[in-house]
């Protein structure tokens, strides 16, 4: 038995909370350190009570079933069980967490690069606040070594049938009818329920790049060979549509009928409208066209990541309330439906829905994925990251981009022209006199500092963040 204060492990072993959950390199993510983070979230937010069920899902980075084992273990130590629901995605473990009353444990490591994983912690009611990475933080524990022989129990696949229950119910089964729409599957633990979701709804279903190797899917920075990859397979097999996720399936990838990737906000911005949101709650980083489109009655702003998100939605009292992201995870609040049927309220990151709300958009239009654009106001965004960059090198950066004209200066020099603005929201967020917004922060799961922009055309905005982190990279 070894007593551990979770704040001294935390600084000792790297693995710290980010953006959303604790993160670390896969080598950090000691069987301790995870059985002494699961012993943290059960007594130091007094759910463990004797025979308490505690449901336990996973991604498929090849670190995640010893990283499962070993938060199992914890479970057992706090008197708990453990109702293992394997591989799926983190809103149907969250979902079944929400719908049974159980707290849960998702261990995936979402988008971030193959040598890290995370563990993501929900009460029953919803993912964990900030207040409640706090009380982690303080708990002290004491943790078991684990047995050799400690194991996972059989796969219980209820929550995996819910969630895609929670869809084929919403819509109607002939939906899709007539459409090719290819899933690009890689090792997303949503592949296969998606495309069961999307078959039962009518579609031709077209599974494209299935591989046992893990693929660091970043929704908000979607690489120069998957946006070739989904041109390529648009004309190939004459596609309608292209969905696909991230790692761990909460965050979209959505492809329209010639393969162009749309971006996260925008799907938000749709599901929300296909959704009758009267109030939309998202990040500063996201498209001002949210507000230009004047589609809702009241837009709120918060900080980068799914807990600001959800605390700004918990403060709106009235109407429909959508939450959601820059990387198009989804957030429904309590109000929304489809086609008059209530919309459970699911105030976690989701990727299906604002999937199927964009293909039941334009089949109720009667055109096509990119139509859907036309008559939103013409704002673009784009983002990129440096990656193996210090929080600590972005942080100085800023402080020097924040306090220091020169350093502005030095980087951008005269083309950008008059800064008239300076959110410091999240990062710095610089508005400049011709409308165009450079944002750069540090990511909150791993040593990278994302760039974000928006200008008048999309070449415009790719070349800002281009240049932009070029321009970082060289100093």
């Amino acid at each position: 038995m070894t007593t551990i204060n979770t704040q001294q492990m935390m600084a000792n072993s790297g693995v710290a909370f980010g953006t959303s959950g604790a993160r670390g390199l896969v080598g950090q993510m000691s069987d301790q350190v995870c059985a002494a983070y699961t012993l943290a979230f059960l007594q130091g937010l007094a759910l463990a009570r004797p025979g308490q069920k505690i449901a336990l899902g996973m991604d498929l980075r090849p670190s995640s079933p010893a990283i499962a084992r070993a938060c199992a273990a914890g479970i057992r130590q706090a008197g708990c069980e453990v109702e293992f629901c394997g591989v799926l995605p983190t809103p149907a473990l969250a979902l079944y967490g929400l719908v049974h009353g159980l707290p849960a444990i998702m261990v995936t490591g979402s988008h971030i690069p193959f040598d890290r994983n995370g563990i993501k912690f929900y009460r029953a009611e919803g993912e964990i606040s900030k207040a409640d990475e706090v009380a982690m933080t303080g708990a002290v524990v004491d943790v078991q070594a684990l047995a050799n022989d400690e194991s996972l129990p059989a796969v219980n696949g209820k929550a995996l049938r819910e969630f895609q229950q929670r869809y084929t119910d919403l819509f109607a089964d002939d939906l899709l009818k007539g459409w090719r729409v290819g899933v690009y599957e890689h090792s997303s633990a949503a592949r296969d329920v998606l495309k069961d979701i999307l078959s039962e709804l009518g579609a031709e279903v077209i599974g494209l790049e299935r591989t046992d190797t893990f693929v660091p899917i970043d929704t908000e920075a979607v690489s120069d060979a998957d946006r070739q990859r989904g041109q390529a397979w648009a004309r190939e097999h004459k596609l309608d549509a292209i969905i696909s996720t991230d790692g761990d399936g909460d965050r979209p990838l959505i492809g329209d009928e010639t393969g162009e990737w749309l971006r996260g906000d925008i799907v938000g911005l749709l599901c929300a409208k296909f959704l009758g949101a009267d109030t939309v709650v998202t990040p500063v980083s996201c498209n001002t066209a949210i507000e230009a489109s004047g589609l809702f009655k009241q837009v709120v702003r918060t900080r980068i990541g799914s807990p600001y998100v959800i605390a700004g939605m918990e403060q709106v009292s009235s109407g429909g309330v959508a939450g959601f992201e820059a990387n198009g995870g989804f957030l429904a609040g309590n109000g929304l439906a489809v086609n008059g049927k209530v919309l459970t309220a699911l105030p976690t990151r989701d990727s299906v829905l604002p999937a199927l709300a964009i293909l039941a958009m334009a089949r109720q239009q009667g055109g096509r994925v990119s139509a859907l654009l036309s008559d939103l106001p013409k704002r673009y965004t784009a983002s990129d990251r440096l990656q193996d960059f210090p929080v600590a090198n972005s942080r100085a950066l800023l402080d020097r981009l924040q306090g220091d004209d020169s350093a502005y200066r030095s980087l951008w020099s005269t083309e950008l022209g008059t800064v008239i603005g300076r959110d410091l929201t999240d990062g710095l967020r610089l508005t400049f006199d011709n409308g165009e917004i450079v944002h750069l922060r540090p990511s909150g799961n791993a040593p990278e500092l994302r760039c974000y922009a928006e200008a008048d055309g999309m070449a415009r905005a790719e070349s800002l963040v281009s240049s932009t982190l070029k321009r970082i990279a060289g100093h």
